[in-house]
């Protein structure tokens, strides 16, 4: 049975730890869709001042809404859309600060200041995208980027 650890306070390490965590959880599980629920779970759990926190899969050429937790969200992103149809196309991580200055912006939950997504990305294919939003503006910094990008890719290894 999987246990969650109280977290140090240093982000480092406790990004670190969530990082082992994960691969814990995901470990000899082939279910994608278990899989990216108890990665939505965990996030949420470790992550504070956040508001939704889910995952958004590449299907016939769009973002389809896959595990996540938080309020019912937009179920379908077209390419290039919002925060999330962009880290698609451009294949890269978007830190937004402030998301009423992001052209665009799907806004399905008002509450949301800023986010941050990371594109999911196995053998130069895109598989869809880690999206968690905040209720506070620069919710997000370097830090949190680095070490989501890495937990992505602990997702990417189970897929």
């Amino acid at each position: 049975m999987f246990q969650t650890t109280a977290y140090s306070g240093n982000r480092v390490k406790d990004y670190e730890l969530l990082i082992k965590q994960l691969a814990a959880l995901v470990h000899d599980e082939k279910d994608i869709i278990a899989n990216l629920s108890n990665a939505s779970a965990l996030l949420n759990q470790f992550l504070n001042n956040v508001n939704w926190v889910g995952f958004y899969l590449w299907k016939d050429d769009e973002l389809v809404l896959g595990p996540f937790q938080g309020l019912p969200a937009c179920i379908r992103i077209s390419y290039g859309r919002g925060v999330c149809g962009t880290a698609v196309k451009e294949r890269k991580t978007q830190l937004v600060e402030d998301v009423n200055q992001f052209p665009g912006h799907i806004a399905c939950d008002s509450a949301s200041q800023s986010e941050i997504v990371i594109p999911i990305i196995k053998n130069d294919e895109v598989f869809g995208v880690l999206d968690i939003d905040s209720p506070s503006l620069n919710r997000f910094d370097e830090t949190d980027q680095v070490y989501l990008e890495k937990f992505v890719e602990e997702i990417v290894k189970c897929l």
